[in-house]
C-alpha cells in the first residue's frame, strides 16, 4: 500500500519515510484531515489544573457534596483510556502529576455537554492523543472524580499507537533506548525518575547547608585526570589539540582549594571508555566533594550522614530493601581495613599477610594477570585483589573498606604510620562500591613522583594509568592545605534508593549500541 508522507517542517527538506503499519497510516491520514481543516497542532492551550491537586482537594467529597459546588476545572493530558458508548463516552487523561491518582483523571463527554460535532470528532481520536478539557468536576455512580467536559480539543495528534496496556513494553531494551515510551506507559519509571530528581535536589542542599560552595569545572580536558580510567579522546579543532572527556573533576576542584575555596563540590557528568554492565554506564553522575582541613575519617562521618539524608528523604526511612535483602542505613557504618575484612569474611588466616600464599590463591581464583605480574605485586596490592575476588560481594550492609595500598592510589596522602598504605576508604553497600575517598596528597613533590610512577606504568601497557599533569604540580607548590575529598556514586546509590537491579534503570538514557 502506497502511503502519503506526512509534510516536512518548515525549515526540513525531511519527510517521514513510509510505514507499512496500518494504524499509523491511519493515524496519519487523520492528521492529514486536520491539517486540511486548519486545526493540527494548536498552541493555545492553558490547563489550570493538575489531576492530582484535583484529587487531593475534592476527592473526599461525596457526589453529593461536590455536585452543588459547580467547581469549573480544566486539565491536559494524553488519553490512555477511552470508551464510546452511544451519546456519552469516557476518556482517561493522564499529566505530569503524581501520586494516588497516578496523574489520572477520567473526562465524561456527551453531546449536551460539548456538542454534537465535537462529540463525534472525538469518538475517532486515538490511544495516545494528547487532549484539553474543561468542565465541572463530579463524581459517578461508583465514587470516581471525574470532569463532565464542557468543551474537549486534540492537542497534538499521536501518529505511533501505544504498547498494549496489559503487557506494556515487554522488552528491557527497548525500555531503555525508548524511554518516552517508558515514562508514558510506567507509572513506576516516572516515580523512579521523579525519586532521583528529588535524591540530587537533597543532596545538593545539604552540602550548601554545611557551607560547601557549589561549582562547575570543565568537562573537555588538555590532561585526562582524577581517576584511574580510560578517557573518551576528541579534537578541539579551534584549538587544533587532542582533548578528552572528563573521567573525574578532583584535580580542577582542588586547584579551587589552592585558590582559597576551603569547601567546594560539583554534581557532575563523567565518562570512562571501559566495560558496560549493570553497575557501569560509560556515561556517569557522581557528586565530589572538598574540605580543606578535614582527612579520610571526617569524609567517612560526613559521607555517612548525606546518604542518610538523601535516604530518609527520598525514601522517608533509614531501613531499605534492595534486591529482597533488608539494608539498614541507620547503625554507624562499620570501618575495616582491607586485612580486617579479609580476616573477617574468609577463612584465609594467616595466609593473609603472605604474598606467596596470596598469589597462589589468585592463582586458584583464576585472577586473569600474568602469573609474572602476580608474584611482582606488594603484599598490599595483593590483599586487595584478593579482597575484590573473595570479600567484595559480602559486604551488603554499609562498609567502609580502607588503607589501600599507595601504588593504586596515586592521589592520596601516605599513612604517617604505615607508609605503604594510603588513608583512603572505599564505601561498599550491597556488594558494590558507592563511594571512594581520601585525605588529600599535599606535597607537590610527593605527587609529582607518584604521576612519574604512572607515567612509567602507562609505558608499560596500562592505558588507565594517569598522566603527568604539569599545571597541577604548579597549583600544589603554590600549597595547599590539609584537605580530605570523596566521590559519591549518584546512579549506584539511585539504585540502592529505588531498588533497582541495573544502572539503566536509572538513568534517562542509557548507552546503547546504535540501531541498525
Amino acid at each position: 500500500m502506497s502511503i502519503l508522507p506526512i509534510p516536512a517542517a518548515a525549515g526540513s527538506d525531511a519527510a517521514m519515510p513510509p510505514d507499512d503499519n496500518q494504524l499509523m497510516v491511519e493515524r496519519r491520514d487523520k492528521l492529514k484531515a486536520l491539517r486540511d481543516a486548519g486545526v493540527a497542532f494548536p498552541n493555545d492551550v492553558k490547563p489550570a489544573h493538575r489531576a492530582e491537586s484535583l484529587f487531593a482537594q475534592y476527592d473526599s467529597q461525596t457526589k453529593d457534596e461536590l455536585e452543588p459546588l459547580a467547581v469549573q476545572v480544566s486539565v491536559a493530558g494524553r488519553m490512555m483510556l477511552k470508551r464510546v458508548m452511544g451519546k456519552a463516552s469516557f476518556a482517561t487523561l493522564q499529566d505530569a502529576s503524581f501520586g494516588t491518582s497516578g496523574g489520572r483523571i477520567q473526562v465524561y463527554i456527551n453531546n449536551e455537554g460539548v456538542g454534537e460535532d465535537v462529540h463525534n470528532a472525538f469518538k475517532h481520536w486515538d490511544l495516545g492523543d494528547i487532549v484539553a478539557a474543561s468542565g465541572t468536576l463530579f463524581k459517578t455512580k461508583t465514587g470516581e472524580l471525574s470532569i463532565h467536559a464542557t468543551g474537549i480539543r486534540l492537542v497534538t495528534k499521536s501518529l505511533r499507537p501505544l504498547p498494549d496496556k496489559f503487557h506494556g513494553m515487554a522488552d528491557q531494551e527497548v525500555k531503555y533506548r525508548q524511554r518516552y515510551v517508558d515514562l508514558i506507559m510506567d507509572e513506576s519509571a516516572r516515580k523512579r525518575f521523579v525519586a532521583r530528581s528529588k535524591a540530587v535536589t537533597s543532596i545538593r542542599e545539604f552540602m550548601v547547608s554545611h557551607n560547601f560552595l557549589e561549582v562547575e569545572t570543565p568537562m573537555l580536558h588538555p590532561i585526562p585526570g582524577g581517576a584511574n580510567a580510560k578517557p573518551f579522546k576528541t579534537h578541539h579543532n579551534a584549538l587544533d589539540q587532542e582533548m578528552f572527556l572528563r573521567i573525574a573533576p578532583e584535580l580542577y576542584l582542588k586547584r579551587l582549594i589552592v585558590g582559597g575555596f576551603e569547601r567546594v563540590f560539583e554534581i557532575n557528568r563523567s565518562y570512562r571508555n571501559e566495560g558496560i554492565s549493570v553497575r557501569h554506564n560509560p556515561e556517569f553522575t557522581m557528586m565530589e566533594f572538598y574540605a580543606a582541613w578535614w582527612d579520610y575519617n571526617d569524609l567517612m562521618t560526613f559521607t555517612e550522614a548525606l546518604i542518610r539524608d538523601a535516604a530518609q528523604k527520598v525514601v522517608g526511612s533509614l531501613q531499605l530493601t534492595y534486591g529482597g535483602q533488608a539494608v539498614d542505613l541507620e547503625p554507624a557504618f562499620e570501618r575495616l581495613t582491607i586485612r580486617e575484612a579479609i580476616l573477617k569474611h574468609t577463612e584465609a588466616g594467616k595466609g593473609v599477610d603472605d604474598a606467596v600464599w596470596l598469589t597462589n590463591a589468585l592463582r586458584k581464583l583464576g585472577a586473569t594477570e600474568e602469573k609474572d605480574r602476580l608474584s611482582t605485586r606488594s603484599l598490599a596490592s595483593l590483599q586487595v585483589m584478593y579482597f575484590e575476588e573473595t570479600v567484595e560481594e559480602k559486604l551488603w550492609q554499609p562498609t567502609f573498606i580502607c588503607e589501600h595500598p599507595v601504588e593504586i592510589s596515586p592521589l592520596a596522602r601516605a599513612s604517617d604510620t604505615n607508609p605503604g598504605v594510603t588513608e583512603r576508604f572505599e564505601l561498599y553497600i550491597t556488594g558494590r562500591e558507592f563511594g571512594n575517598g581520601f585525605s588529600e596528597l599535599n606535597d607537590a613533590q610527593e605527587q609529582a613522583a607518584r604521576f612519574n610512577a604512572q607515567v612509567a606504568a602507562k609505558d608499560e601497557g596500562d592505558d588507565e594509568a594517569m598522566f603527568y599533569d604539569h599545571d597541577f604540580i604548579r597549583a600544589l607548590e603554590y600549597g595547599m592545605p590539609p584537605t580530605g575529598g570523596c566521590g559519591v556514586g549518584i546512579d549506584r546509590l539511585m539504585m540502592l534508593l529505588t531498588d533497582s537491579p541495573s544502572i539503566r534503570d536509572v538513568i534517562l538514557f542509557p548507552a546503547l549500541r546504535r540501531e541498525i
